[in-house]
């Protein structure tokens, strides 16, 4: 079982490589087959695979078979959750001191 500081970690890699942005950006416009991606990316389907399992296993990209292909688009709920992740991590609690200096 993972832990939350694993499972806000796998999100914050999906996020930290820049041809993972990439195919992000590609995502916004909806759902793209895996070989339009590969075409897209000029990358082999072995490296966008390893690119993909990363994304999907942080929520924020999802796939579905369709006969040898897969399918991807964002996840609104994953986007979503990485968002609230985000502000948790960096957001003050509410009715704390924002530094111990500060009273």
């Amino acid at each position: 079982m993972a832990t939350v500081y694993e499972e806000r970690a796998a999100v914050f890699k999906a996020l930290c490589d820049p041809r993972r942005q990439q195919i992000l950006e590609l995502l916004r416009g909806g759902e793209i087959c895996a070989c339009k991606l590969t075409e897209a990316l000029g990358m082999p389907q072995s490296s966008l695979s390893y690119h993909m399992k990363i994304l999907c296993e942080s929520g924020i990209v999802v796939g579905r078979e369709e006969g040898k292909w897969t399918h991807y688009r964002i996840s609104p709920q994953g986007s979503a959750n990485a968002v609230e992740l985000l502000q948790e991590i960096t957001g003050a609690a509410e009715g704390q001191n924002p530094c111990c200096c500060c009273k």
